[in-house]
């Protein structure tokens, strides 16, 4: 690697950031919680450094502050972090092993998401490793809500008001020529989306490109993740985009028994797809 890629690390260090990370770091089994004068004496830091970093980190959560006590705890947002990591992990290790048959059997790049925070996250990425184009969405990327197969997928299985309320905060935007930005349209898609049971973006999230998604769903039958397909709007004819739709629905399938999802026979989703 060329030493310009590496940032310096004296360059790229924060001491603030060092220091409220170690506050987070004291926490243990058998201690769960310190005052400001014992927090102070542990990390060898004055009080009034220790209260400054402490209020900032209980305005986000990381911390919580007992005001009988006067004694600090970790907070509610790490516990969120921590399930989300938990999941992501255990999500991704039940859906390699599929990823990685899906992207041999289409040759394309394959992506599995998941909505969190009102963001779109890649949590795995499978690439073609003898095509030289490559997508710019990589694991631990965040997009807007509505953005491309992914988005619309997920969005699709919302409550109605929940996805008034995201586009609220979120307004559709153009990303493309053919990008969909009415929100009385966009719904209609939503509902298109969760009749068939899938979902073909072409070029409306990248220009020359196109994308196919479908559901993964619990054991309690909840849609927690999208799997999806992307690949050159050029590259593929009717026939090809009916392949990867049929390999996309038998992927996002497979992945969710293997979470515990007893599917139900439907034969909406593969009439209509039979007919495309």
């Amino acid at each position: 690697m060329n030493q310009l890629d590496v940032p310096s690390t004296e360059g790229f260090f924060n001491k603030s950031l060092e220091r409220a990370l170690q506050i987070l770091t004291v926490y243990t089994r058998d201690k769960q919680a310190y005052t400001l004068v014992q927090l102070s004496k542990v990390l060898g830091l004055s009080k009034a450094t220790v209260h400054r970093l402490c209020t900032t980190l209980v305005k986000y959560d990381f911390l919580t502050f007992d005001d009988h006590t006067k004694q600090y705890s970790l907070g509610l947002k790490l516990f969120e972090l921590g399930g989300l990591v938990f999941f992501s992990f255990s999500l991704r290790r039940i859906a390699t092993p599929h990823l990685i048959a899906l992207q041999a059997k289409t040759g394309k790049t394959i992506f599995l998401g998941i909505l969190r925070n009102e963001e779109v996250v890649y949590i795995d990425v499978k690439d073609d490793p003898s095509n030289y184009i490559r997508f710019g969405s990589h694991i631990g990327q965040r997009r807007p809500p509505y953005f491309g197969m992914l988005g619309q997928t997920l969005l699709a299985y919302l409550p109605e008001k929940e996805v008034e309320e995201l586009l609220k905060r979120h307004p559709l935007q153009a990303l493309t020529k053919k990008s969909l930005i009415d929100n009385g349209r966009f719904k209609e898609r939503l509902a298109a989306i969760r009749s068939q049971g899938y979902f073909v973006d072409e070029g409306e999230a990248i220009d020359g490109i196109a994308g196919v998604a479908a559901p993964v769903r619990d054991f309690g039958g909840n849609v927690v993740a999208a799997v999806a397909v992307g690949f050159l709007l050029r590259s593929e004819d009717r026939k090809g985009l009916t392949k990867i739709i049929r390999e996309t629905l038998k992927t996002a399938s497979a992945i969710s028994q293997a979470m515990g999802y007893i599917e139900r026979k439907e034969i909406g989703s593969k009439e209509r797809l039979m007919k495309r």
